[in-house]
């Protein structure tokens, strides 16, 4: 199912009791649009784009880094090296000159080459972010909980969905098993993430270079607050304050690669991928695509060079013991689709209407090989209402949301969106496949640390023979309009709305 949505996902929290969205994203049309969303706001790239600096990557043969003869090429293209990932053949470089990628594509040892971003540096687009739902003090003094749990632990009916109550009683996971947050920064000193926090993972990549400057992985205060909430959603610490993670035992990390405009750009995932692999990460968590492209086309040479650059460096972190987990994504696409209207891409310019084939155009790095892609559930178990799916493409599934009108909690549950952390010592709720993403995670690290000698390839074989066999939801009308929202396809075991079912947290601490 396609539908006109606006310019570009960003985290966005819709008050509780209305549809929402979030794999940083907007809301879709169709089911998800019966709520109410601010819409970005945007300013058009500057007219002189063309004599303004834009970053580049230029994939070259891994090894040693670029040759003296490639590094030639590039200067004399006009391009200057900002930093290059040597080990995967990765080269960041910035340049005025319009022309610089078709020019350096022909020099010898040169594989590729393309433009990160359409708008000059720095990004010409600025967002208006949503605001989550801030718990109010009234409702935080009114939280029930159980003997034993957290305070907020009542309004997470995200953790008996996967089990992770049960899962507590035995094991909160490894002290030695990080999971890091590549998103747009997290506030380590909320008192929940705190205790788990790893400074030594945690850095910001924004500008494709490492930058270690203490407290860098922090979101500003005009930033987005995503990557608080999902950090606080993997490893709340069980304290006796607030809420609870999935897994509230491991540490989490914060890497840092969203500009101050909320952009996820190449040259910043691929330095957020490195870091991770490293710095002996165990699992990253992925809640974004790589901006500006929504799908990006192999048969476009700047698309394809990023695919290749993005598909380097998650497989490099794989290599190093990392399991990658990424958002499926909010607009109720058909991943596995002949063809989708993509009406949101280039998004930090000037978007329009094209038509993909989402086997050759890929969200990167949710369709990426080797990454765990994770569909969202709502309080009923149901695939949420803006979940993008597709048999073959969505690995698993796990609580993302929902309007509480579709899917209503039990109580004492109130709200069908999902609790987490927020800067500033906070709580709130949010939803999407961006909140999906890392239960799925949390479980990883959970499984990593019950068999902490397990390769990637192992954690990510057990978490999907652990998941809890789903059927396909038929006929799957979430708003109960007598109308089809989108089509199931598969098996019980095996299908495009849950792939191998819902992720499962007992299982993970005790198999």
């Amino acid at each position: 199912m396609t539908a006109p949505h606006p310019r570009h996902r960003r985290a966005l929290a819709i008050p509780a009791g209305m549809a929402v969205a979030a794999s940083l994203a907007f809301l879709p049309g169709g089911p998800a649009a019966a709520a109410e969303a601010e819409a970005a706001s945007s300013v058009s790239a500057d007219s002189s784009a063309a004599s303004s600096p834009l970053s580049y990557v230029v994939n070259v043969r891994p090894g040693h880094g670029p040759s003296a003869h490639v590094k030639r090429a590039i200067a004399k293209a006009g391009g200057t090296i900002v930093t290059s990932y040597d080990r995967i053949g990765v080269v960041v470089v910035h340049s005025a000159d319009p022309d610089f990628a078709k020019t350096v594509r022909k020099a010898p040892g040169v594989q590729s080459a393309g433009a990160t971003r359409t708008a000059p540096l720095p990004s010409a687009a600025t967002t208006d972010m949503g605001a989550p739902k801030v718990l109010s003090g009234e409702e935080l003094a009114a939280a029930e909980a159980a003997e034993g749990q957290d305070p907020l632990q009542g309004l997470q009916w995200d953790l008996p969905a996967i089990k992770a109550d049960q899962a507590h009683e035995k094991s909160l996971g490894s002290q030695k098993v990080t999971v890091a947050v590549i998103d747009t920064g997290v506030d380590d000193t909320h008192p929940d993430i705190a205790p788990n926090f790893d400074r030594d993972a945690s850095v910001n990549c924004v500008s494709g270079k490492p930058d270690t400057t203490d407290g860098a992985w922090r979101p500003g205060a005009a930033e987005s607050p995503h990557g608080t909430h999902v950090a606080g959603e993997i490893a709340a610490a069980k304290n006796g304050v607030g809420m609870t993670g999935v897994a509230p035992g491991v540490k989490v990390s914060g890497i840092k690669v969203s500009n101050p405009d909320g952009f996820f750009y190449t040259e910043a995932v691929v330095c957020g991928f490195m870091w991770a692999a490293e710095h002996g990460v165990d699992v990253t968590n992925n809640s974004y695509y790589t901006d500006p492209w929504y799908f990006n086309c192999k048969n476009d040479p700047d698309q394809k060079a990023l695919v290749e650059a993005v598909t380097r460096a998650s497989k490099y972190a794989e290599r190093k013991g990392a399991v990658n987990v990424a958002a499926a994504g909010n607009e109720n696409y058909d991943l596995a689709a002949d063809e989708i209207t993509d009406p949101s891409s280039p998004n930090d310019t000037t978007p329009g209407d094209r038509v993909v084939d989402p086997s050759e155009c890929l969200d990167i790095p949710t369709q990426l090989p080797g990454v765990v892609t994770v569909a969202s559930t709502g309080a009923k178990g149901l695939k949420s209402s803006f979940s993008n799916h597709g048999l073959g493409v969505i690995d698993i599934a796990a609580p993302g949301g929902d309007s509480t009108a579709y899917q209503k909690p039990e109580p004492p549950a109130t709200s069908g969106l999902i609790l987490g952390t927020l800067p500033g010592g906070r709580w709130g709720y949010m939803a999407g496949t961006s909140m999906a993403s890392p239960h799925v995670a949390g479980v990883a690290a959970l499984i990593k640390s019950t068999h902490p000698h397990a390769s990637p390839g192992m954690v990510k074989a057990l978490l999907y023979a652990q998941a809890d066999a789903t059927p396909c939801t038929k006929p799957y009308d979430i708003d109960g309009d007598g109308k089809v929202d989108a089509v199931c396809e598969g098996s019980k075991n095996r299908n495009g709305f849950y792939g191998w079912g819902m992720t499962d947290a007992l299982d993970a601490v005790t198999r």
